[in-house]
């Protein structure tokens, strides 16, 4: 595919991948040998962790349509080929975190997808995507504003203790001002990039947001 046309986005906006539809792929261990080339590449390459992650869920038996998505990274990557994660001097006075999740965004099972972010000062240090292993029986957007509420309002920790544990850590923090839990925008929610496919210009954003792209134009010996 080194000719082939490059992608603007690594996933369509509407991109669900099922394991109940489409025909199987007729070599399953090419479809395995590229998606484990690609986890590599996210070492470096937060931009693709979504689909790269959805993309894997299906290696034990991967359909045409798993595939047709798997060549839109490759598509996307050779469009980006120079792009990188870059570091800068920055203060490092701060640190940072941003999460979200696609509620009951899996077709099959109905599980979320749950991703974060984590920054020291402006620099990207940390990132994840992953399924979550039960059932989210309300909103992701519920969910966090509770947590946001909750970590603020004791009185109402008390009836929500299947959560004890993390909110108490939380609210603790809060309390002593260490951490401040704040609701994000989704227009600003940078964390959406590991959790679902975006539109082309909120994509952009977001990933020049990870510090990803071209490295920067050498001045050496220019006068």
């Amino acid at each position: 595919m080194s000719s082939c046309k490059p992608s603007p986005t690594p996933v369509d906006t509407k991109a669900k991948l099922s394991s109940t539809s489409g025909n199987p792929y007729h070599d399953p261990t090419e479809y395995r040998s590229l998606a484990g080339a690609l986890q590599y590449l996210t070492f470096t390459r937060p931009d693709i962790s979504y689909v790269v992650q959805q993309v894997c869920l299906f290696m034990h038996d991967p359909k045409t349509h798993h595939m047709s998505a798997l060549k839109r990274i490759i598509r996307y990557v050779r469009g980006t080929i120079d792009f990188g994660l870059h570091l800068y001097p920055s203060s490092i006075d701060k640190l940072i975190s941003y999460t979200d999740a696609d509620w009951a965004g899996c077709p099959d099972t109905r599980r979320s997808t749950s991703g974060y972010c984590v920054y020291l000062g402006d620099n990207l240090i940390s990132w994840s995507v992953k399924r979550q292993p039960t059932l989210s029986r309300s909103s992701a957007e519920a969910e966090y504003r509770v947590a946001v509420y909750l970590s603020d309002n004791p009185v109402q920790h008390q009836r929500t203790k299947h959560i004890e544990m993390d909110i108490h850590f939380v609210r603790e923090k809060v309390a002593c001002g260490q951490v401040r839990v704040l609701h994000i925008p989704s227009r600003f929610q940078i964390a959406d990039i590991f959790t679902k496919g975006l539109p082309l210009q909120l994509f952009d954003d977001f990933r020049d947001s990870l510090n990803i792209g071209s490295p920067p134009v050498s001045t050496t010996g220019v006068y």
